[in-house]
Parts: structure tokens; C-alpha cells; sequence
């Protein structure tokens, strides 16, 4: 029964162990599927099912028919053609990042936009080149370079040394990565284990994303500059790079470097207004395009390719070029490559496609994104592009500019197919390094994310070690070995902290039903000989002995210690009863022998397990209080505590080791008459204990109770404290008297006049 008076509730209850409530509340009777019940749903056919399916696997049979043209279609189109004329910029500009020409990146541009407009999920991204994965592609491209085998292109040593050539085989390479990552992520989709993704934290992701971010940094500074600078992809090999850039800095081109720097400067200072400004601006200005058709201008105008010097993007080849078939001697040398690639596309992708969901609410699905990615990798690969995601600048333009769904995405690969088809010769002119500042303009947001240190260390600082671990590995490892030693070490931290919990002392708040930290409240009050130990995680082989170790110092003594120190001094009582060396008087022992020595002679292992049985005093005429005076030189340290409770409300597994363990401590307690009572365990805990034949005639099922309140009350009335005062400890170093009511079942405190202290 419960009564609510105001703010204060009364609860009248009885207390209750774990059986006690079993058997006064019964438990349905459920039946809990099994492996073959799920491979029968799984296999099973219908209509509807069918229908399900196919709509999942077809995401626009679902939303294309409900379309709401006159209030959608005017703001697709505007969103549709500015997202457009950035992906064709970004597809230029990142393609200088996977080392292949220009032209290329407009494949990667068109081909994924419409894959995923059929088998998207999410309508706001908007997907094609992103800087990361361009740089990832672009490393894996330079290693196999140096090493490929120019037969399998059916060039000769003297053709490879043709840029023609050498560039053909760097869109071979590029573009078998991209198929590979296609098919691992189609994959991942149809084997249904888009779950993965949960493994990579908002933490490592950001990290990841802003030491990638300085990567693509440092390797535009090439192109900004002007330098030849080798390729290098091991690790280290942003240094090297820095390293061979300062070498040879004073070979600059002053006239890249001079437009570069006008570009990014005004590029910085538009973005800035249109953040600013952007509840005002109907659309955000537009301001790569204006600077690619002005530099596009100038650069034409006064020939800066041949006054200057410097390097334009230079033929745009009209139309697409032929499917190609993925060689097989490069796919055997990027398994690795490709499978981080895929990962980092598709954690990108879902990461901003579940931004945008929770936005706008409407679903996502993990799977279905990686079918739609995977196959459009696969396209664009075939198709000589390179690998895709979706990049944050993009998808926002898509959303801010009104974009309702992927029509807008649509329209967007009809921009870049225009300039595919008609108006690529356009660009030629530009300067490589003007799309080197473009590409350098979007990198602002992931590299502002340093800002996230500061946060992330107010909120956890296992995420900020995080964060700060992935930037290091990426920076110093690369991209790919980055990844992998950020994901393995978020995991180590995972582990670190269920192994190492912080455990602590519960005492009594307020004279409630409330227990906290003892070391975190004032107004503290513990019952003298009950200690209240919580831990805060699960309990498994890697942390049994901490468990135990932390419990031990709670306690403040060892049990297994007590437990072979009562033993030895009842075989020495033993001895000397048998000797008649001892006699028992009204005031306790006495020892009629003098210089009586503890032996500390070493034990044999039978010696040690026969200490670390139970302590039998049923062959003596007396009972031992071990709290009393002992015959002299028979040491025993003296305990207070009677009861402990453990609070295993945050426990939610033990596999068997640690249940042995468990039952170990439970027993050395048990035996040094220290009652043991488990608290707030789960139901599926206690049965996992019973199946596995934990408790015997020392370790009882008994010992549970629902909460830690049930546990005190059931300990002060075994103890007969019910008719009589009995002692808290207060944390102000004051005892005040309890009595403890009994009256139908309702149970609760009343203070009485306070006691002297004692010590």
C-alpha cells in the first residue's frame, strides 16, 4: 500500500528477500525464444512480408508516391541546384586528393546521388566525395603505385613513364578500392550488421575526422604551393611530407600561393556571414561557385598557365568513360584499405544521416544505408570514380537551402551530368590551386572540433582520452592503422573501466530508505556492524580480484585471514584442553602455562585447506567468543562487523569465473559468522547462479533481498533489535537510538533521545 501526503509518500510493506516475494507475487510463465525459433521468423513467407521487405530494400516505393509536389517541389529545385554546383566543385577539388585528375571526380559526383535515390533512407544527405575517405583512397593509391605490376595494364616500362599512362593506373587502382569497399559494404548490408557502427563513439569520430581533417590539410599544401613532393603512406608520413615541403619551400609558386590565399581568405569570411546571417539570407551565398568563375576568368584571361606557370586542371574529357573490371592483383593489396574505407564512408554517412532523422523525425536504417553505399561504390568504381560518403558542408547545403527529400539530390546529379557533358571544357583553365583553397574552405568544421577537448573533459574524461588518443594515432599512423588502433583502444578503455570500478561504502541519508556514498553526505548514519559495499559494474575474470580487493578494504579486514587465525587458535584450545594446560572460569579462558609461542612454521597446502574450512568447536564443552579475551600468545584480531550487504544493482552479468570467485568470498565470510545479503540483483542473475549450481548448505538463496532498505530491516529483527533501542553511527560522530515498528507490515524509523557518544 502506498499514501502520498504532499510531497511524502508512506509505504506499508512487507520486508521482503527474493523468495519471499517469488512466492507471494508469482512470475509468469514466458516462454523465451530460441536460436531455431528465430531462424523460423527469419525464413518464414507472407504477403505482407514480402511487401516489407521490398520496401525496405526500395526505400522509394515508400515516400516517392506521397510526394507533396506544390509544397516540395520549388524548394527541391533551389536546394537541388546549389547542392549541384558544390558537388561539382568538391568532385574536382577531391579528386586532386586521391592523386588522379580532375575530371574523375565528377564520376564520383553522379553516380552515388543516384544510386541513393532509390535506395537511400535518408532524404537530407547529400552523398558523393568526402575530403576523408578522398585522402584514404589517394594513400592507398601512392603505396600501390611504385609497386604495381605495369603488365596488368598492358603497358610497357616505357608507357608507364608517360603521364597518360600513370595516370590511367591511378584510376585503376582508385577505382578497384572503390569497388572492393562497394562490395564489403553490400555485404555488411545484407548480412544485417550495420550494428557496428555503434563501436565508433562520437568521441573517436570526431578525433578521427579532425586529424584527418590535417591530413587533407597538409597534403593540398602541394598543389597550393606548387612542389613536387613523393608520395609517402606509412606511418609518419605526414611529417615526411611537412618535411619534404620546407625542404624545398623557396621553389614556390608565388602566383598559386597568392591566389590561394585571396581565395581561402574571402571563402572564411563568406561562410562566416552566411553562419551569422543565415535566418535572413533565403540561401547561403553561394560563394565557391562565384570564386571558381572569377579565378576560372582571370586565369583564362591573362593566361596565368603560361605567364605564371602555373597548374590548371587542363583537358575535361566530354561524356563517361567506359566500365572497366577491377583488377585482381590490386584487390589482393588493399583487403585492408578497402575495409576501412567502407567503415569510415558508411560511419560518416550514418553519422549525418542521423543527425538530420532526429531533426526532421522520420526513420533511418543502418543496413539499408550500406546496401544503397555499397552499391553505389560499386557503380561509381565501375565507372572509374573514386570512393564516396557524403560530405557535412554538402548535406547542409541540401538541408538549409529547403531540401525536402532526394529530389533535390536528383537535381543535383543533373548539374553535375550538364557539366559533364557540355560544359567541363569550361574549367580547364582553372588553377589546381584554386580548387586546393575550395577544398581547404570545407575543412573548417572538423578542424574547429579541438574545441571539443574542453567539453569532453567537463563531461567524461575517458572520452577526452579517447579523442585525444584517435588524433595522435591518426596524425602519427595514418588513416587506416589510425583507425584500427583508435577502435582497439576505445576498447581497451571499455574494458579499463569494468575492470577497475569505483566501488564504495553505503551508509544511511537522512534517516530514510535512502543510501548513498558515505563519503559524499554529511548527514550520514550507519548501523554499527553493517557494512554496505556497491558495485558499480559487472563482475567477470578481469576484475574478480579487484572486486575482492576493494571489498577486503571496505570491510576492513581479510575474511580468509580471520577465518585461518580462528582455525589455528582452535586446534591450539585443542591442544591445551587435552594437555590440561587450560581451564574455564565465569571471566573467560585460562592458561596455566607460560611462553606458550605461535608457530610460524610454513604450511603444507592440506595444512592451508584444512585452515580454510569452517571453524568447528563442536568436540569443546565451551563456545569461543572471538570478541573476548583469548589465552595468551593466541592472537585473533577482533571483528565488529555481523553483517554485509552487497548492493549488485548495477551488476547486470557474472560468467563462471568470477561466479566462483564470488562464491569463495561469500563462503570466508560466511564462516567468520559475517552474514552475507545480495541486493537489487536481476531475476535473470539469480537463475543464471541456480542453473549453474551455486549455493549449497553454506551459500543459501536466502542471502537476496529487492532492496537494500529490506536487507537492513531484515538484519535489525534477526538481530532482535525490534524491542529495543539500537545504535547508528552518525557521520558527525554523534549515536542516536532507533527503534524499528513492526505494525502490519509497515516499517519505519522513529528517533529517540540521543545517546552519549562512545569510542
Amino acid at each position: 500500500m502506498i499514501e502520498h501526503i504532499g510531497n511524502q509518500y508512506v509505504v506499508a510493506r512487507p520486508v521482503y528477500s527474493a523468495n519471499a516475494f517469488g512466492e507471494e507475487h508469482k512470475k509468469k510463465q514466458r516462454h523465451h525464444k530460441t536460436f531455431l525459433d528465430h531462424l523460423k521468423v527469419c525464413c518464414s513467407c507472407s504477403t505482407q512480408k514480402a511487401k516489407r521487405i521490398a520496401l525496405s530494400l526500395l526505400p522509394i516505393a515508400s515516400w516517392l508516391p506521397a510526394y507533396r509536389i506544390k509544397e516540395w517541389l520549388l524548394s527541391d529545385i533551389v536546394s537541388g541546384i546549389s547542392t549541384g554546383l558544390v558537388c561539382v566543385l568538391q568532385g574536382l577539388a577531391y579528386a586532386l586528393l586521391v592523386n588522379i585528375p580532375p575530371s574523375y571526380g565528377l564520376y564520383a559526383a553522379f553516380f552515388p546521388i543516384i544510386i541513393y535515390f532509390f535506395l537511400g533512407t535518408s532524404r537530407h544527405i547529400s552523398v558523393g566525395p568526402f575530403p576523408v575517405l578522398s585522402v584514404m583512397v589517394g594513400a592507398t593509391v601512392m603505396r600501390l603505385i611504385p609497386t604495381a605490376n605495369p603488365g596488368a595494364m598492358d603497358s610497357s616500362n616505357s608507357s608507364m613513364s608517360n603521364d597518360s599512362s600513370l595516370n590511367d593506373h591511378k584510376v585503376m587502382v582508385a577505382a578497384t578500392v572503390t569497388v572492393l569497399s562497394g562490395i564489403i559494404q553490400l555485404l555488411m548490408g545484407v548480412l544485417q550488421i550495420g550494428f557496428m557502427v555503434i563501436y565508433l563513439s562520437e568521441s573517436l569520430i570526431s578525433g578521427f575526422t579532425t586529424a584527418a581533417a590535417l591530413h587533407v590539410l597538409v597534403s593540398q599544401l602541394k598543389f597550393i604551393l606548387q612542389l613536387t613532393v613523393p608520395s609517402h603512406t606509412d606511418p609518419f608520413s605526414l611529417f615526411k611530407v611537412l618535411n619534404s615541403i620546407f625542404t624545398q619551400i623557396e621553389k614556390t609558386n608565388i602566383a598559386d600561393l597568392v591566389t590561394s590565399l585571396i581565395i581561402l581568405l574571402i571563402l572564411f569570411v563568406v561562410k562566416e556571414i552566411n553562419q551569422c546571417y543565415k535566418a535572413k539570407l533565403p540561401v547561403p551565398i553561394p560563394i565557391e561557385l562565384i570564386m571558381t568563375v572569377i579565378a576560372t576568368g582571370v586565369s583564362y584571361g591573362f593566361d596565368f598557365k603560361n605567364r605564371f606557370n602555373v597548374a590548371v586542371v587542363g583537358k575535361m574529357q566530354s561524356g563517361f568513360q567506359p566500365p572497366i573490371t577491377p583488377d585482381l592483383e590490386i584487390i589482393e593489396g588493399t583487403i585492408g584499405d578497402s575495409f576501412s574505407i567502407a567503415i569510415v564512408g558508411f560511419m560518416v554517412a550514418f553519422s549525418v544521416a542521423s543527425v538530420y532523422s532526429l531533426k526532421h523525425d522520420y526513420p533511418i536504417d543502418g543496413n539499408q544505408e550500406l546496401i544503397a553505399l555499397g552499391l553505389g561504390n560499386i557503380f561509381t568504381g565501375t565507372f572509374k570514380g573514386f570512393a564516396s560518403s557524403t560530405a557535412l558542408s554538402r548535406s547542409a547545403i541540401q538541408e538549409s537551402t529547403g531540401g525536402k527529400t532526394q529530389v533535390a539530390g536528383i537535381l543535383s546529379a543533373v548539374i553535375v551530368l550538364v557539366v559533364i557533358e557540355a560544359m567541363g571544357y569550361l574549367l580547364e583553365p582553372l588553377q589546381k590551386s584554386v580548387l586546393a583553397a575550395l577544398a581547404l574552405g570545407n575543412l573548417k568544421g572538423m578542424l574547429m572540433q579541438f574545441t571539443e577537448i574542453r567539453r569532453l573533459w567537463r563531461k567524461d574524461k575517458y572520452d577526452c582520452l579517447i579523442w585525444i588518443m584517435t588524433f595522435i594515432f591518426v596524425t602519427v599512423l595514418g588513416l587506416a592503422l589510425g583507425l584500427a588502433a583508435s577502435v582497439a583502444f576505445q576498447l581497451l578503455t571499455i574494458v579499463f573501466r569494468t575492470q577497475f570500478p569505483k566501488c564504495s561504502t553505503l551508509a544511511n541519508v537522512g534517516r530514510s530508505n535512502i543510501y548513498k556514498n558515505k563519503k559524499d553526505y554529511s548527514d550520514i548514519h550507519e548501523l554499527e556492524g553493517v557494512k554496505i559495499f556497491r558495485c558499480p559494474s559487472p563482475i567477470y575474470f578481469a576484475n574478480i580480484n579487484f572486486f575482492k580487493q576493494k571489498l577486503i578494504d571496505a570491510v576492513g579486514f581479510s575474511p580468509l585471514r580471520i577465518l585461518r587465525k580462528r582455525n589455528k587458535a582452535v586446534k591450539k584450545i585443542r591442544k591445551l584442553q587435552k594437555q590440561g594446560l587450560l581451564q574455564v572460569t565465569p571471566k573467560g579462558f585460562l592458561c596455566t602455562v607460560d611462553g606458550l609461542k605461535d608457530s610460524d612454521e610454513e604450511l603444507d597446502n592440506n595444512q592451508i585447506e584444512e585452515l580454510n574450512q569452517p571453524v568447528n568447536t563442536a568436540d569443546l564443552p565451551f563456545q569461543i567468543d572471538w570478541n573476548a579475551n583469548l589465552p595468551l600468545n593466541i592472537a585473533v584480531p577482533k571483528i565488529e562487523l555481523h553483517s554485509l550487504i552487497l548492493d549488485f544493482s548495477a551488476v547486470s552479468f557474472l560468467d563462471v569465473s568470477s561466479m566462483r570467485g564470488l562464491k569463495t568470498i561469500l563462503q570466508e565470510f560466511i564462516r567468520i559468522k559475517v552474514d552475507v545479503y545480495i541486493v537489487g540483483a536481476d531475476d535473470d542473475f539469480i537463475e543464471k547462479l541456480i542453473r549453474c549450481e551455486f549455493f549449497d548448505d553454506e551459500v543459501k538463496d536466502s542471502i537476496f533481498f529487492l532492496t537494500i532498505h529490506d536487507a537492513v530491516l531484515h538484519i535489525l529483527m534477526k538481530k532482535d533489535y525490534s524491542t529495543s533501542k539500537f545504535n547508528f553511527k552518525s557521520g558527525l560522530g554523534v549515536k542516536f537510538a532507533f527503534t524499528i515498528n513492526t505494525n502490519g507490515g509497515l516499517h519505519n524509523w522513529e528517533c529517540k533521545v540521543p545517546v552519549e557518544t562512545q569510542f
